[in-house]
């Protein structure tokens, strides 16, 4: 997928620690990807930050634009508030 990171995004990622690598991740293989609103979606997955503890990572991109922008980015423990089951 072709993406840009906003300016938001990259200080959030900077100020919660979440890698580069760890979004290029879940952006190329997401477990998940929710219909946020119209022109908005989240990609997210269950992912363990090191400490043996899985949070779950998500990332709001819009998509209604070319290329694609990452809005913002956050890891949340509350799997089971945002996690959709099939």
């Amino acid at each position: 997928m072709t993406y840009k990171i906003s300016r938001h995004a990259q200080i959030e990622m900077e100020r919660r620690q979440i890698s580069l690598s760890s979004v290029e991740s879940v952006l190329d293989n997401p477990q998940q990807i929710i219909i946020e609103r119209e022109g908005r979606k989240v990609y997210q997955s269950k992912v363990d930050f090191g400490n043996g503890k899985i949070f779950l990572l998500r990332i709001i991109v819009a998509d209604d634009i070319d290329p694609k922008v990452v809005i913002t980015v956050y890891r949340t423990s509350k799997i089971e508030k945002y996690w959709r089951e099939s």
